[in-house]
């Protein structure tokens, strides 16, 4: 008889409160022998913290620490070659832990197939181990219900950007579409602010940090003067047809 093959399972949390998991998310966490999580080094990682409470007392965590996560432009080539191979390297220990018989949750803000870390892992382990995913809520829907509108009406279309894209890009984009998502933010605030400007939307445009977790904020972007380096979302409504 074979040996068993344990399965990698990419787990969506939600976009920060804990009773948002899917059912299935709750089992499977509370369930795990095993655990990883992505995090910067020496932070806790905001996966975990979302899971805190919930693990068994017996569970072994796999904290996967991101080896650069600013500190070297996108751009740069180094930036790719550092995360290949640290991406290899967290597949292989997850490959292992298959191997040996494991089933290994790994956590993921929001919905692992959303602009994911996780992502990464599964273009890696999918026909090496079985790989299972988990659907989540995502980020940016936690952020327009915390603005209690409406983020789609009718025949509205939706764009979804990162505000890591060039400004003209980003312009084109917001002045294109009926409604809008903006991502990673972080240190961009500013040349996002001018490209709403640019596209004559500065109005209509909202800012929601940290969405559905302690410290949620909702701002109109006239109105903002800084913004959370990694929780933030830019939002603008459509107001298409309706009855």
């Amino acid at each position: 008889m074979s040996a068993r093959v344990g399965t990698i399972y990419g787990v969506g949390l939600g976009p920060g409160a804990p009773d948002l998991l899917s059912v299935r998310a709750d089992r499977l966490v509370r369930g795990a022998t095993h655990i990883a999580y992505f995090r910067k080094a020496g932070r806790p990682g905001q996966a975990r913290r979302i899971v805190e409470g919930m693990l068994r007392a017996d569970a072994i965590e796999l904290a996967m620490e991101y080896p650069v996560t600013t500190e070297i432009p996108l751009t740069d080539p180094r930036y790719n070659a550092c995360l290949a191979a640290f991406y290899a390297d967290c597949s292989a220990r997850l490959i292992a832990l298959a191997q040996a018989g494991a089933d290994v949750v790994v956590l993921c803000e929001g919905d692992p197939f959303f602009y994911g870390s996780f992502m990464h892992l599964h273009a890696r382990l999918s026909g090496v181990v079985p790989v299972e995913v988990v659907p989540g809520i995502t980020g940016m829907a936690g952020a327009w219900n915390a603005t209690a509108m409406p983020i789609t009406w009718g025949d509205d279309v939706l764009t979804v950007a990162m505000a890591t894209l060039p400004e003209t890009e980003l312009v084109r984009r917001i002045r294109d579409t009926d409604a809008l998502v903006v991502m990673k933010i972080g240190r961009h605030l500013a040349k996002l602010r001018r490209a709403v400007a640019a596209a004559e939307r500065e109005d209509a445009a909202w800012l929601v940090e940290h969405a559905a977790m302690p410290g949620q904020k909702v701002t109109r972007l006239v109105e903002a003067d800084s913004v959370t380096p990694y929780f933030a979302i830019l939002l603008i409504h459509g107001q298409g047809r309706r009855p």
